[in-house]
């Protein structure tokens, strides 16, 4: 085991586990079936049609397997999908053609379940496009979008604000943006002298700061998310979602 438990983070968050008031260790009114839906609630809670002057384009920027991606498209004529890892893409691009895709999820130890998952079937999926990308180093004819979506994405990138000071480049003038973020900063991830708000003390200020002069704040609230990893262990986290507009330059 090594020094597995010896670690100051581990030993704090062992003192709050075992000592700790319910209000310290979840601060929170969100119960677990809040949690559900996450990448559905990204593409629906994330947008103001009414607000829009056009639906023509969206952009998912982290899309993962795609889900946000298939939801955008009952609102835009055509949304891309990029995400950094080829056998997230490969999957998604698999659900675009065949409208299902087969998992296999653990149950403890060895044990796994085969189930399938689908498409919802009135999404028009040939409106969907799917590819391999970095989100800090985007092909330069990518074009303009009405809407990007960038959930759970920036915390995991070596450098935010490459992407941060690409989105005005992305959104149009009065289009919208949407980002998520638990901002769980990890020097595995991101060195700590990229994390933004004076090294992740107020992350959103940060946030605010780097898109002030493109986008003005509509919106922000919190969303609870669910992941499960298996039959007896689930991550709970909280994103930090927050709507934009682009502004005139």
């Amino acid at each position: 085991m090594g020094d597995t438990y010896e670690s100051e983070a581990l030993l704090n968050q062992y003192l709050l586990f075992h000592y700790g008031t319910a209000k310290d260790q979840f601060p929170y009114d969100f119960n677990i079936s809040e949690a559900f839906d996450f990448p559905v609630r990204c593409a629906q809670e994330g947008i103001n049609l009414g607000a829009l002057n056009e639906t023509g384009r969206a952009l998912d920027l982290g899309c993962s397997v795609g889900r946000s991606t298939f939801e955008l498209a009952k609102s835009f004529d055509s949304v891309t999908g990029i995400d950094y890892s080829s056998s997230f893409i490969q999957a998604a691009q698999k659900l675009k053609s065949k409208g299902s895709h087969a998992v296999n999820y653990l149950e403890e130890g060895t044990q796994f379940n085969q189930s399938e998952v689908f498409v919802d079937s009135d999404i028009i999926r040939e409106r969907v496009s799917f590819e391999c990308g970095d989100a800090q180093n985007l092909r330069s004819d990518l074009g303009s979008f009405d809407f990007v979506l960038a959930c759970n994405l920036i915390c995991r990138l070596p450098s935010p604000m490459a992407l941060l000071d690409r989105l005005p480049t992305l959104v149009r003038p009065k289009g919208q943006l949407f980002i998520t973020t638990p901002f769980t900063w990890l020097e595995e991830y991101t060195p700590r002298e990229n994390w933004l708000g004076s090294g992740g003390e107020d992350s959103f200020s940060g946030l605010q700061n780097a898109l002030g002069k493109h986008f003005k704040l509509l919106k922000h609230w919190d969303m609870p998310f669910l992941i499960r990893e298996h039959s007896r262990k689930f991550q709970f986290s909280i994103a930090q979602a927050s709507r934009w507009v682009r502004v005139e330059d």
